[in-house]
């Protein structure tokens, strides 16, 4: 691409502005950020509106769509984006700890009764468990040998599900309980603790409260030991090696820690559902979290949540043009790959990598140039 063409400016300009806005957040004060975060948490807690709701999803119920698809899009990319984003291994299986997590709040839930709290506890140690089990034997593979691997492991758990009569076969789990309600603590006027069948609004809050706790999770983990080694991983994982990173010891962590995150999703997810069956958990889920994760800045937290909530509020937001409204979504994912290729917030670290002509997600074994290599080779030529 011409360096020097509008569309070269154009995202040169919007690169540029980026950096100056980040460079003026790392600058800022702790105690001002800490004010921006608690505005943050109040607006996500003020989006089941229906003042909002009227503008953002004028033909579906706003607070339903908050918490799916939006919400478990949200937190399901932030559980990815550990795998792809920041140890830069391609996984287009994540469905599957999804669903594990759903199918363990359904099974002990309905043959054991326990309380939700507990099975949520379980369920994460499942799932971290079900992500070593998958990375332990397959990730000394790299790129599309490992792709193929995570998509089969995802595959694998959604039929074993709809053939296995114990666990309900292709008609699933039905009855599945809700978590135990408090009576009484209103949240502008809407009890947050009371989960029924017709508000979905005490879930939403469940689901944001568990995003958050989440979100410092890996924020902490990210600035930490383990997350200079996953990019070190990310970036070349020989060098990594040779420099004494023990990268199999920290993808596999990495697996373990995104499968938790998916698997906490899918245990809120199946309580709020009530029934659950194989059909819930396709591989198009992984596709679009996978696309939600590079669309918004793969590494980058806060773009990879803009990414998700785009990606699963656009198709309800054009949900009154019926089948045209998923021909907008694609073109608007189209156009954004032309435009931002690194995606919408990419970090500079990421966006370096990109330049560099590693496609933006690390290696994934293979060599992608990126914008600028492309231009320099065809000046060479």
């Amino acid at each position: 691409m011409n360096q020097n063409s509008p569309l070269a400016r154009f995202r040169h300009q919007l690169g540029h502005y980026g950096d100056v806005m980040h460079d003026r957040w790392m600058r800022t004060p702790g105690w001002q950020r800490w004010i921006v975060y608690v505005a943050l948490i109040v607006g996500a807690l003020l989006l089941p509106s229906e003042t909002i709701g009227g503008f953002m999803s004028p033909d579906t119920d706003w607070a339903s769509i908050l918490f799916f698809p939006i919400g478990t899009f949200v937190l399901l990319a932030i559980g990815l984006n550990i795998v792809v984003g920041q140890a830069g291994l391609l996984d287009l299986g994540f469905v599957a700890f999804y669903a594990v997590g759903g199918y363990a709040m359904a099974l002990i839930g309905t043959r054991l009764g326990w309380n939700f709290w507990l099975i949520m506890a379980v369920g994460i140690g499942i799932c971290a468990l079900s992500g070593i089990t998958l990375g332990a034997p397959t990730l000394r593979l790299r790129g599309d040998y490992l792709a193929i691997v995570t998509l089969g492991f995802g595959e694998i758990i959604r039929i074993t599900a709809r053939n296995t009569d114990v666990i309900g076969g292709p008609n699933g789990i039905r009855g599945i309980p809700h978590p135990p309600s408090i009576e009484g603590v209103e949240l502008f006027g809407v009890e947050i603790f009371k989960y029924g069948v017709l508000d979905p609004r005490p879930y939403y809050y469940l689901l944001v409260a568990l995003a958050v706790i989440v979100i410092i999770l890996v924020k902490r983990w990210e600035k930490s030991r383990v997350g200079r080694a996953w990019a070190a991983i990310r970036e070349d994982e020989d060098a990594a090696e040779v420099m004494g990173v023990p990268t199999f010891r920290f993808k596999l962590l990495a697996f373990a820690v995104g499968a938790s995150i998916g698997g906490a999703m899918g245990v809120l997810w199946a309580a709020k559902s009530i029934s659950i069956n194989p059909n819930d958990f396709q591989f198009l889920l992984s596709a679009t979290i996978l696309a939600a994760v590079v669309m918004g800045g793969s590494g980058n937290l806060p773009g990879v949540m803009l990414g998700a909530f785009l990606v699963a509020w656009l198709p309800e937001r054009f949900r009154g043009l019926q089948e045209y409204r998923m021909l907008i979504f694609g073109a608007v994912l189209v156009s954004l790959m032309i435009f931002r290729p690194e995606g919408l917030l990419p970090s500079r670290q990421r966006k370096a990598e990109l330049q560099e002509g590693s496609g933006g997600m690390g290696t994934l074994g293979a060599e992608v140039p990126g914008p600028e290599s492309r231009g320099e080779e065809v000046a060479s030529k």
